[in-house]
């Protein structure tokens, strides 16, 4: 986990589900930190792939790919949640999501498996979670001693659509 992520408090932002049994996450590491994404967000899940660099974009739009046919807007994940740039010739996976008919691939370090969570456990973000991570978490889940951090793609793909 980096090591400043749970540093500067923040008021919780956090929506839970009451009433739902679980949650289903897919899981993800973007710099060692274990993230989830509910896995109805998620379109296609992609291995490493060409990124054409698109000139005078913000420095967290990594390009665009071409996914069948339709250019997919890449988004860098780490540069998103302010993170250190992922180390030269390291693959990168890409989380295709849709927002407003368009596809982003929101770019991560890994992405594991799929988690089907008791939303009992489900916590609001802790009011130490720097605030970079909060306003993109809907809340947490603690497994094993690693904190997951549910990231909230709508508000990624929002805030992407703005700058």
């Amino acid at each position: 986990m980096p090591s400043d992520l749970l540093e500067r408090p923040e008021t919780s932002t956090a929506n839970s589900s009451p009433g739902d049994d679980s949650q289903v996450l897919v899981t993800l590491t973007v710099a060692d930190q274990l993230c989830g994404v509910p896995v109805l967000a998620v379109r296609d899940i992609l291995g490493e792939q060409v990124i054409t660099r698109i000139p005078l974009a913000p420095p967290e739009i990594a390009g665009s790919l071409n996914l069948r046919g339709r250019i997919v807007t890449a988004i860098d994940l780490r540069r998103r949640l302010r993170l250190p740039p992922a180390p030269p010739g390291q693959a990168r996976m890409s989380v295709v999501a849709e927002q407003g008919g368009e596809l982003y691939a929101l770019l991560v370090d890994q992405v594991s498996e799929v988690l089907s969570l008791d939303a009992a456990q489900f916590e609001r973000n802790p009011a130490t979670l720097e605030k970079c991570w909060a306003q993109f978490s809907t809340g947490i889940f603690r497994l094993d001693g690693r904190l997951l951090v549910v990231l909230d793609v709508s508000r990624l793909l929002a805030l992407a659509g703005e700058e």
